[in-house]
């Protein structure tokens, strides 16, 4: 039996411990925070419940894979609804449009902002499924050793929508400014603009339009709940403020850890800690990846989010709530041309407690806001009471109700709290961005290539940002080691 440690437990660390312990390791799991989840914790105050991290349950059908890898399916540990609206986007004052949960519907929407666009509408939705399915069954379980992986019969068929941007793919036929937003929107999941994005990647439509968005009943921590019930009915040892200061490397291979100045030995490490961090501080000898190399990639956004408690039940808003009241291109450059905080931003908010009552007291509402912001960029106290009195007055003025007297607390959260927490660098929120040269191959590699039994896994290797795409990535890490292990066996018992 192999002993593996895991470090951190966000999704990828956690399904790659299922995995590991499932193919008969030993597995030890070390979070230095005192909760489970990564970025996917739970905050609880006054009778107040919020998820800290993801909000948005995207790609159903990624989460039943990973369950049935184990006999098991979403249900068996939480429910799901569809909302219906899957979200409400603000333009204008009491000016939304709001998303259905189901195609013909949204193609009704389209067509009555703009003639003749559902047509349109219809065949990029096609299209974008097509692309899913290549994407989902063919791309994203691939390692990312080779640009070898990306070459099949149905990719070559698209090689055209690699070096052309989703930008453009949707502005060819779709006239309407909201309409047009509405179908970029959900790029911003992959965390480059849709401009930087090759079309390829309308898949994400899909999973937006097509597949819908869902929610677990009492939160995205549900399913952490789930994933780490799941662990430890296999048998990982899970273990909470545990803060790794070093692994221990000798002639070349992983061996072990130093975890609150104590040394753990085992046969295989596995980061699911911020990748840049963990080279930088935990293996600076042993670095695949400079500093230049970092600051030459591009990132997805970081954030500035706010927790609030409301003594009532807000109107005029979803769930999930977008206001694209502003500039989208203004704020973009704000995040990845100029790094700056924007001038007026969009923002995000979600109000769990509108589906769900576990979610805040009888007539009150919890609401999160998020405000997209660049990685690395100076974090203060007067910066966000700034950006929160902004966005609090755009919110009664688009949604046309008075809310600040009704705001019973706020937190806050943001680039400085990200490297507290989790390490991450320059604080950002989602990881590295999928742009082309940043896709599969090319992005950072889970097998270390100069310390061996070392593997990385999360949002700055494969495939990408995003829960699903973590809980892929803990599937490829766990396999890497499984067939290393068995590699090593084999010679063994030959010699």
């Amino acid at each position: 039996m192999n002993k593996v440690i895991v470090i951190g437990s966000g999704f990828s660390s956690l399904a790659a411990s299922c995995y590991l312990a499932k193919a008969g390791h030993k597995v030890v799991l070390l979070e230095k925070n005192n909760t489970v989840g990564g970025r996917a914790r739970i905050y609880k105050t006054e009778g107040f419940k919020f998820d800290l991290g993801p909000t948005w349950y995207w790609m159903p059908d990624v989460f039943e894979r990973f369950f049935a890898d184990f006999g098991k399916k979403p249900e068996d540990y939480y429910d799901l609804e569809k909302l219906n609206p899957a979200y409400q986007v603000y333009f204008d004052k009491l000016d939304s449009i709001k998303i259905p949960d189901n195609l013909q519907a949204i193609y009704e929407v389209f067509e009555s902002h703009e003639k003749g666009s559902s047509v349109h509408l219809r065949n990029f939705i096609n299209e974008a499924q097509d692309n899913y399915n290549i994407a989902i069954k063919e791309l994203v379980y691939k390692p990312g050793n080779s640009i070898l992986e990306l070459i099949t019969p149905k990719t070559i068929s698209k090689i055209s929508s690699f070096f052309t941007n989703i930008s453009q793919d949707i502005r060819r036929n779709i006239k309407n400014e909201r309409l047009r937003q509405l179908l970029e929107f959900p790029v911003l999941f992959l965390g480059a603009k849709p401009s930087q994005t090759p079309a390829f990647y309308n898949f994400m439509n899909y999973a937006d339009f097509g597949l819908g968005t869902w929610h677990p009943k009492g939160g995205m921590n549900e399913v952490v709940t789930a994933i780490e019930k799941l662990a430890k009915s296999l048998g990982v040892e899970i273990k909470t403020g545990q803060t790794v200061s070093k692994i221990i490397v000798e002639q070349n291979v992983a061996k072990g850890v130093v975890v609150n100045d104590k040394l753990i030995k085992a046969d295989f490490i596995l980061s699911g800690a911020d990748y840049h961090h963990t080279e930088s501080l935990l293996i600076p000898k042993y670095k695949q990846y400079s500093e230049k190399y970092w600051e030459n990639r591009i990132f997805a956004p970081s954030a500035l989010l706010f927790y609030v408690g409301f003594n009532k039940k807000l109107e005029n808003v979803s769930h999930h709530t977008l206001f694209f009241d502003t500039s989208f291109k203004d704020h973009s450059e704000a995040i990845y041309d100029i790094p700056s905080w924007p001038k007026r931003p969009l923002f995000y908010a979600s109000f769990p407690s509108i589906t769900d009552n576990t979610f805040a007291p009888e007539n009150k509402e919890a609401g999160i806001f998020l405000i997209p912001l660049a990685p690395g960029i100076e974090d203060t106290a007067i910066a966000r009471e700034f950006y929160f009195d902004q966005l609090i007055n755009r919110l009664e003025q688009l949604t046309n109700q008075q809310v600040k007297n009704s705001i019973l607390f706020k937190e806050s959260y943001c680039v400085n709290d990200f490297i507290k927490d989790y390490n991450s660098y320059k604080g950002n929120a989602y990881g590295l961005a999928n742009t082309l040269m940043q896709t599969a191959f090319l992005r950072p590699k889970i097998k270390s290539k100069k310390v061996n039994n070392l593997y990385f896994t999360g949002q700055l290797t494969v495939p990408g940002p995003g829960v699903p795409p973590a809980l892929i990535s803990g599937k490829i890490a766990a396999n890497l080691i499984n067939n290393q292990i068995k590699k090593n066996n084999y010679y063994e018992t030959a010699v």
